[in-house]
């Protein structure tokens, strides 16, 4: 048996069983996926990087204008930074290649949305973080760079929360 077919078999039963301990970290394996380099163009026309974004958490929003779920979510992303903002938390809102720039300005402004919204016409942000292509789809980035959550699908905002200011309290 392989260690990967081992660690897939075994480690949900250690973790049932309550083993109080983490699996140990594999030997040349990074424990989380680290975020891809991308460079961005936002909505004002400035363009940036997840780069410059080092050391804060960083929340990556894939949406479209014309996902109902993504619409009812965007109030709550936008809480959520304001409440976490001033401790080093941002938020990016990817706005689909099909969805129209004029149609994302207009629901920025609409929504006074306080965060970063990025313009991805070429797709090419959702095709470095994976080939993104379900909405909503969001990504929780810790100080690092690494990926420590991913939710396809409706955001679970607790969980959001409660991580956020958990990765917040790391240094």
């Amino acid at each position: 048996m392989n260690l990967v077919r081992a660690l897939v078999l075994w480690a949900p039963l250690a973790l049932a069983a309550g083993a109080g301990t983490a699996l140990p970290m594999l030997a040349g394996c990074s424990p989380r996926e680290q975020a891809p380099a991308v460079t961005y163009t936002l909505l004002d026309g400035r363009k940036s990087s997840l780069v410059a974004l080092r050391g804060q958490v960083v929340l990556v929003n894939f949406w479209a204008t014309d996902c109902a779920p993504c619409v009812r979510e965007m109030p709550q992303f936008a809480q959520t930074w304001r409440k976490f903002s001033p401790r080093g938390f941002d938020t990016l809102a990817v706005a689909m290649s099909y969805d129209a720039p004029v149609l994302v300005s207009n629901f920025a402004q609409a929504h006074a949305l306080p965060f970063g919204v990025v313009i991805d016409n070429t797709g090419d942000v959702a095709a470095r973080f994976g080939n993104i292509q379900l909405t909503p789809t969001t990504l929780l980035i810790n100080r690092r760079g690494e990926i420590v959550r991913r939710w396809t699908g409706a955001t679970d905002f607790e969980q959001l929360t409660g991580l956020v200011s958990r990765l917040l309290d790391e240094h």
